[in-house]
């Protein structure tokens, strides 16, 4: 069983900046690594993917406002969250997705997540 370890949650007031980052074991190679969030009550949801140490993209909520990288197979995985809001409150997890499957931010094709770093923004 693959364990991926994110840290950087915290508690910040709107308008802060987190930094979140995920590692993953040495031989975990994946060209597809997402970003999710989870609120209280919500459904689980993309909000970062990126592809190939490269190509990312964004859910529309967070566009301009978090940048998601990763240099290299073996570096790992972050999420800058910058100018916060309230509603980006919750659990975010990392997701390594299947070989061979599309590099969407769809659930159901993530082979190994992390255990969850809370995120909570206070307005």
């Amino acid at each position: 069983q693959v364990q991926l370890v994110e840290s950087g949650g915290g508690s910040v007031q709107a308008g802060g900046t987190l930094r979140l980052a995920c590692v993953a074991p040495p031989y975990t190679y994946r060209t597809c690594w997402n970003w999710f969030r989870q609120a209280p009550g919500k459904e689980r949801e993309g909000v970062a993917s990126i592809e190939n140490d490269h190509i990312t993209r964004y859910t529309d909520s967070v566009k301009g406002r978090f940048t998601i990288s990763k240099e290299n197979a073996k570096a790992p995985l972050y999420l800058q969250m910058n100018r916060l809001k309230p509603e980006d409150t919750g659990m975010y997890y990392c997701a390594a997705v299947r070989p061979w499957r599309p590099c969407t931010m769809d659930t159901a094709d993530v082979e190994y997540w992390g255990q969850g770093t809370q995120v909570t923004v206070s307005s």
